[in-house]
């Protein structure tokens, strides 16, 4: 049997993919994060054990346990779906499972997903890229894993132009404006900090790089800094739906 990789996408079950939902249907057991949505687990049989090893404040999973749960499970000849928010390579650590599943030879797959670094920004009508705004984006993470935002080089990245998307950074936020500032950018840069893109409860804080700091900023979101996060460009329909069960 195989462990899958399977990215959940960044919120909105029904942005999952066919691969993702196909694999999820035969699952005997689902290893997930915590932020995959509750109808995304539901695609998986009744009887698949759902095994919780999402990271949370003071209640975080070592990745070295996770990783060695995928081997066992693996071993065991069973159907396994690792389900994380967004792309398995994207910031998911997913990199480092797949290491430990091919170093311990259990047969493995990976399921790319929508990441929310560009479907949070869109869903609240953010382009990252924009033909008269900007010509590139970055994505990098404002969590590193020797703790705290010091791991980035915040203010060659400020020379850099263009988006600037930085995912897990609501705690450091204000460090992170405050290096971009030294690096060059203007403190009345445009920022958009997007909490649960893509799902119901979405919701939005427009504010200035200058203001971050002191702009409150609920986790999960994903910060859009530069000139496209002036734009509102979010839907004026409502697209048709589908079943995802």
């Amino acid at each position: 049997m195989t462990v899958h990789l399977v990215g959940a996408g960044p919120g909105d079950p029904e942005l999952l993919t066919v691969r993702a939902a196909r694999l999820l249907a035969t699952a005997d057991v689902v290893v997930h994060d915590r932020l995959v949505h509750p109808d995304v687990l539901d695609l998986a049989p009744a009887g698949a054990e759902r095994i919780d090893v999402g990271k949370r404040p003071g209640a975080t999973t070592p990745q070295e346990l996770i990783n060695a749960l995928l081997v066992h499970l693996g071993d065991q000849g069973l159907e396994v779906v690792r389900l994380k928010g967004g792309d398995p390579f994207v910031f998911g650590r997913g990199g480092e499972e797949a290491e430990a599943l091919a170093q311990a030879g259990v047969p493995f797959t990976v399921v790319p997903g929508i990441t929310s670094a560009v479907a949070a920004p869109a869903a609240a009508g953010v382009p990252v890229t924009h033909r008269h705004a900007s010509a590139a984006f970055t994505v990098v993470t404002g969590h590193r894993a020797t703790g705290g935002s010091s791991g980035v080089a915040w203010e060659a990245l400020a020379a850099v132009g263009g988006t600037i998307v930085v995912l897990m950074g609501v705690t450091e936020r204000a460090v992170i404006a405050e290096r971009l500032i030294a690096g060059g950018l203007s403190p009345d840069t445009p920022v958009a900090a997007v909490r649960w893109g893509t799902r119901s409860d979405q919701t939005t804080v427009r504010t200035t790089l200058g203001a971050l700091g002191v702009t409150e900023v609920r986790s999960p979101a994903t910060i859009v800094i530069g000139a496209v996060a002036a734009l509102d460009l979010a839907p004026t329909a409502v697209p048709a739906t589908g079943q995802v069960r």
